[in-house]
């Protein structure tokens, strides 16, 4: 499914509502058969005017994802599953990178380096003064685009890898090839709305909804080897959380299940 007749919806009301019911559907929450409500009850809604709502239909038609029946009015159209969806194990993080790269294929978009932003800077843990290689990449499955991909790794450990190796070979061989011994990571998930060229990116429309994911690796002397902000589309990708049962009977709580050793170990060397 293309986005780019997101442009013809009028005005950024109409765009909202769009985006709105768009979620609404790809989630499930409006599961295909059933019948919006109509142009009147919407406007009512979302406390717009009727034309504003009769732009955010056709543009949800023009889309694949409504369309209008003779004596049932407008309803949910069922939707192809257009691109394989990728599904990532919190459990498993680091392991799960490499099948992932295996899975997929990258564009890169930019190749640089700079003196990173303050934040990037503490978390890697550098210098005041030191670069870092800086990377955006749009990484597909089935030639179609699934994140957003921005990357600091120090320079010193860049140098070791060039514009090509990038575009060629995941990140994450290249830093094991440059001799790092990647120990461990913490990352942080949210959410986030696409901009004018993260949309570009991804084909989807300016606004989408889209998952945020921080993550910095460190090495096995606690040293800051890749700082990563990554963009989803939450269409196609998933993040899998496993969990849990633990505590005794008066203070039961779920608690993430920690990677089987073997297995991690297995995925890892394959």
């Amino acid at each position: 499914m293309n986005d780019t007749h997101a442009n013809s919806v009028g005005g950024t009301k109409s765009h909202r509502i769009y985006l709105l019911l768009k979620d609404a559907i790809l989630s499930g929450r409006l599961a295909p058969g059933r019948k919006l409500p109509g142009e009147l009850k919407l406007a009512e809604q979302y406390g717009v005017s009727r034309v504003t709502v009769r732009r955010a239909m056709q543009a949800l038609n023009e889309a694949g994802l409504v369309a209008r029946k003779p004596g049932l009015g407008t309803v949910v159209l069922e939707q192809p599953l257009d691109a394989t969806v990728m599904t990532a194990s919190v459990a498993n993080l680091l392991p799960n990178m490499v099948k992932m790269s295996k899975a997929s294929r990258v564009r890169l978009l930019e190749f640089c380096y700079v003196k990173p932003p303050e934040p990037v800077r503490e978390s890697l843990g550098l210098h005041e003064g030191d670069k870092v290689q800086r990377s955006i990449r749009v990484r597909l499955a089935d030639g179609k685009p699934f994140s957003y991909l921005v990357t600091h790794v120090p320079e010193y450990i860049a140098l070791h890898y060039n514009e090509a190796d990038l575009s060629q070979t995941p990140l994450f061989a290249l830093l094991e090839r440059s001799g790092v011994k990647v120990d461990h990571a913490a990352q942080t998930i949210s959410a986030t709305l696409a901009t004018h060229d993260v949309a570009e990116a991804l084909d989807v429309s300016v606004g989408s909804p889209l998952i945020s994911l921080t993550r910095v690796v460190y090495d096995e002397e606690g040293r800051g080897v890749e700082h990563l902000d990554a963009l989803y589309r939450p269409d196609r990708y998933r993040i899998q959380i496993d969990l849990n049962r633990t505590g005794d009977e008066a203070a039961r709580y779920w608690e993430p299940m920690a990677p089987e050793p073997r297995q991690a170990e297995t995925e890892q060397q394959a």
